[in-house]
């Protein structure tokens, strides 16, 4: 067991680079790789259930404490991010199911290892907690909704489908998991430390495999795509600093809405391009999984070194 923990402490600090590898290891093998994208789907069941091990019924409490700035983010996250998907791919002049790739990133909650991110940033993570938790709930209802509106002229969108599809890979995993939490806890906890292990070995196979399957495309038009990719991630960091600035809220809740409106549950996008589009839709969300974990250790390095004014001081003596 000391083994394994030891293993899993060091894929959740090398979690950017081995989703890197993931993608250089789907490019170099593609027919190998390609393999894995029909399982997508189960693999982010998988991470969703681990997700919801993580979860209990306190996280929601912050809404009652700062409602506030809890629905300015889940709103930032649900509106920002679609509709910067749907105007850089417009922009970019992106082949239509890239397009909807794109928008798919766009309209997917927040990404599983934000919370990570934020507390490292020293961001308020009982908030980004607490907006993952929520949008990952809202996200069978919202997001198909968001891409009939926003790709429904594009290709043709099936949203009843989507809704099927979210609630099987997504809300109920999250649900199964949070509630053996709340009722086996003394069995649950022992585990949680392996927790990182099983996320980051799924989110890495989750980019091989789409990677692998799209590998042409991602020769012909990665370069491209890239670009789309990380002005989405860069300009929703950007954004959703500003939502908190604009909003009032505290520097460390700021921090915290800027990561969680900047990353995406991308892997979600990934399994919904590949079960109701061509393969071809999943790899902006391939790429965004890639991205967004190297942006999100490089924003999280440069506010580790910043102490929030906000901050407490009993916080602060803790983490030094």
């Amino acid at each position: 067991m000391k083994v394994i923990k030891k293993v899993a402490d060091f894929v959740g600090k090398w979690f950017a680079v081995l989703v890197l590898v993931g993608a250089i290891v789907g490019l170099l093998v593609p027919a190998q790789t390609a393999l894995i994208a029909p399982h997508v789907p189960l693999l982010l069941g998988i991470i969703m259930f681990g997700m919801g091990l993580t979860m209990r019924p306190v996280d929601f409490a912050i809404v009652a404490k700062h409602p506030k700035a809890v629905l300015l983010g889940v709103v930032a996250q649900y509106t920002v991010m679609p509709l910067l998907a749907w105007g850089i791919a417009h922009a970019f002049a992106l082949p239509p199911l890239l397009v909807v790739g794109m928008i798919l990133v766009g309209a997917s909650p927040g990404g599983t290892s934000s919370n990570v991110i934020v507390y490292l940033a020293r961001g308020d993570v009982a908030l980004s907690v607490a907006m993952t938790s929520i949008s990952t709930m809202l996200a069978p209802f919202v997001t198909p909704l968001l891409v009939l509106g926003l790709a429904g002229s594009t290709l043709p969108v099936s949203a009843g489908d989507l809704f099927l599809s979210i609630l099987q890979v997504v809300l109920l995993p999250v649900v199964a998991g949070l509630l053996l939490r709340t009722f086996a806890d003394r069995f649950v906890t022992p585990v949680l430390p392996l927790m990182p292990l099983v996320s980051v070995t799924g989110i890495v196979l989750v980019v091989a495999g789409v990677v692998g399957a799209n590998s042409d495309a991602v020769l012909t038009t990665g370069l491209l795509l890239a670009l789309a990719v990380i002005l989405h991630n860069t300009l929703g960091l950007l954004l959703g600093y500003l939502v908190g600035y604009f909003g009032k809220m505290p520097e460390t809740a700021r921090r915290a809405v800027s990561v969680e409106v900047g990353m995406q549950n991308s892997g979600l996008a990934a399994s919904l391009a590949t079960t109701h589009f061509e393969p071809v839709a999943a790899l902006p969300g391939a790429l965004f999984s890639v991205w967004h974990n190297l942006s999100g250790a490089a924003v999280a390095t440069y506010w580790a070194r910043r102490a929030p004014k906000d901050a407490e001081p009993a916080e602060e003596a803790e983490r030094s």
